[in-house]
């Protein structure tokens, strides 16, 4: 992911970043059907409890690329620029990430 991502709060991303991201999205709306599939056919716990954990091993990988860019785009941007209220964003962040 190569562009700006929060100029002005707005998000800047570039066509391949978007398709990327997109993909990734896709996969997991794929995945979620294909659990509900399985809990509709009455499929085995343990078998939709993997999917369900590939599912968020998939969210948490995406959050992951989103935030990466954030920091270094974003983020750095607003540190050198003297924004350092965004150190504050950022702690709050990781605090979601670890509950």
């Amino acid at each position: 992911m190569s562009e700006k991502c929060c100029h002005y709060r707005k998000n800047k991303r570039g066509t391949k970043d978007l398709e990327l991201l997109n993909h990734r999205l896709n996969r997991i709306e794929g995945q979620i059907h294909g659990i509900q599939k399985m809990i509709n056919e009455n499929v085995y716990c343990n078998d939709v409890l993997i999917e369900l954990a590939a599912v968020e091993k998939a969210i948490q990988n995406l959050s992951n690329m989103i935030l990466e860019e954030h920091l270094y785009s974003c983020i750095t941007d607003d540190l050198e620029n003297g924004k350092l209220e965004s150190l504050d964003e950022i702690i709050s962040l990781f605090k979601r990430f670890h509950k």
